[in-house]
This record gives C-alpha cells, structure tokens and sequence, in this order.
C-alpha cells in the first residue's frame, strides 16, 4: 500500500518540441511530442503526442493540430492543460489515489504570469502540488554536474523553443541568458531559405527531417547531399530538388549566430573567478538542439572554450527534475516555491 503511494510524484519537462514524465521510482516513462490534435468544432482532443504530430500539416478543416507550447512559454492554455492532464493519466493508471506532486521545469527567462500559467495548467491537470524548476538548473542536474560544489558549470541547452545558457555555483544559478532562438528557428530557417533560393515551399516536418539528416554548424569531413520535396512556389507543383550539407549550414547561420552569441553574452556577465572553473572544466551542451552535427566543434572554435556534449541530451532536463523528485528534501532549494493561495 505503502509503496503505490510512492510512486505518485512525478516531474514534467514540458517542452516546446517534446515533453518528458519522469516518475518518482521509475524513471522516465513518458516522452512525446508536445503536440494535440482537437475538434475545430467542439474543441475535444482526437490525439496527443505521436499520433498527433503525424497531423501536423496534414490536417482537414475539422481537425486542428495544435503545438501548445511556443518558445517555451504556453501560447494556447486550454491545449496545454488537455495535453499534460493526458500525459499524467498515461503514467497515472490509478485515478482514485492521491494526487500527485508535480515539479514542472520551465525556461529562466520566464515572465511571472508565463510562471503562473505554468503553474495553473499543473493544478488544472490535477497535481496537488506544483514546483517549479528553472531548465539550465535541471539539465545541469541531469547531466552530473556537481552544482552544489563551489565551482563553476556551464551549461547550454538547446530545446525546441528556447535555448538556456546558464552559470550554475553553489546550488544556484549566477547568470543565465534564455534566448527564444532554438531548434524551430532553426527549422524556420530552412523553409525560409529555401524559398528564396529555390521557391520551394516546405512544410515544418519536412524542415526538421532535413536538419536532422543534413544540417551541421562547422564544415564536416564528409558534406552529404540529399533530395528535397516541397510545393514549387511558381508552377504550383510538387518539385524535388538536391540539396548540399554546405547549403543548408549556410541557411542555418542565423540562428546559430544567435546561439553561440548568447553563450558569448553569458561568459561575459560571469564573475571572474567561475570564468577561470569553466576555462578548466569546460562547459556542457544538452537538449536535443545539442545533437545538430558540428556544434560543439563550432562553440569551441567561437569562444576558446572546452565543450562537452551530455551523455543524454534528450532526458538530461526530465533526468534533472526526476533527481529533485527523487530526493525531494535534499533538492528543495534549487525548486522556485510558492504557497498556493
């Protein structure tokens, strides 16, 4: 009896691109895309997670499929609430026990009402309590690095909707830069210089399929090529057209500018003493943007300093947010608190 009570604390990565359960005792059980797939009508959810992220774009006039989550903040709250409240009862089979405690990670650069809805959509979904915890915080957890040591670590993570760049000391983080420039920029680039360069049209998976098999930050020893389908913007037709490595990193540079900057602004506000730590020790890069071929090569080219990637970059946010689940007494400080009123 005893032990079915356990397992009812759970942490949420909630995402922008996928979301994670981590359930106290189990581990992650849950990761799926941030995605649901309503009734235009009668606004009743037809699919979450995989099974609607196959609709995206392809979708009739009566159903839409929606991404509640956009740059790491919610942009549609119902969605949201459906969505996490269809996660829980995914790893939550027994309904009629104690409500669960949730810890809910969100990015550092979050507005207090962008907190609270956060935290709204936790109670709405049926959490007892809800903590929250700041993403750069999480996924240094989940990536082993001693935070409560005094040194210093860095950590980069690199998500769907927001990229986190934090200095993290003593249990706490020091100075963190949550830039809204992470791997749907990056998609969007792709559509958008391919546009320009060959008036094609391309849909969001289409854009994603091609940074996972042909995007790269710094020039690789072999540049594969691959064909692209898309709508040709003039004819109005389906047109496939060969696409190189060399061009798509050059589609990329924006964004990715953008990134390597917000880790450059980072160092900069960094007091001298945890520069010369990161110096030694170098700093982490997690999230799922961590995985785009080259980066590492390229931010340490960029800014002199070591780079390691995490060993799970995917699940070093849930792992993290699971550690304070896990051991709740130890890690309350690093949750942000409030009473509910």
């Amino acid at each position: 009896m005893a032990n079915s009570i356990i397992g009812r604390d759970m942490a949420v990565d909630l995402g922008t691109a996928n979301t994670l359960v981590y359930v106290r005792g189990k581990g992650v059980l849950l990761d799926e895309p941030s995605v649901v797939a309503m009734n235009a009508a009668s606004g009743e959810v037809l699919a979450v997670g995989h099974e609607a992220k196959r609709m995206i774009g392809r979708t009739p006039d009566t159903i839409t499929a929606i991404r509640p989550l956009k740059d790491g903040v919610i942009a549609d709250f119902d969605a949201c609430e459906q969505m996490l409240r269809w996660f829980i009862q995914q790893v939550h089979r027994r309904r009629y026990f104690t409500k669960p405690r949730l810890v809910i990670c969100v990015p550092s650069g979050i507005t207090a009402v962008e907190q609270r809805a956060v935290k709204e959509a936790g109670y709405q979904a049926g959490a007892r309590r809800v903590y929250i915890i700041e993403e750069p915080m999480a996924a240094a957890i989940g990536a082993n690095l001693p935070v409560h040591e005094a040194t210093g670590n860095m950590v980069v993570d690199i998500g769907g909707g927001t990229t986190e760049v934090a200095v993290i000391s003593l249990g706490g983080i020091v100075t963190s830069l949550s830039v809204r420039t992470a791997g749907d920029d990056l998609d969007q680039a792709i559509i958008a210089w391919m546009k320009k360069e060959y008036s094609l049209m391309l849909g969001e998976r289409t854009a994603e399929e091609i940074k996972l098999t042909l995007g790269s930050a710094f020039p690789l020893p072999q540049e594969p090529q691959a064909e692209v389908r898309g709508r040709d913007m003039v004819s109005g037709l389906p047109r496939t057209v060969e696409v190189s490595t060399a061009e798509i990193r050059q589609a990329l540079e924006e964004p990715l500018h953008a990134i390597v900057d917000a880790v450059r602004a980072t160092l900069d506000q960094t007091p001298p003493e945890l520069a010369g730590d990161i110096m030694d020790r170098g700093l982490v890069l997690t999230g799922g943007g961590s995985l785009l071929r080259g980066l590492d090569e390229r931010i340490r080219h960029e800014t002199g300093m070591p780079v390691h990637l995490a060993e799970n970059p995917l699940t070093s946010v849930a792992l993290g947010a699971g550690k304070c689940v896990e051991e709740f007494e130890a890690l309350q400080q690093v949750l942000v608190a409030d009473r509910r009123r």
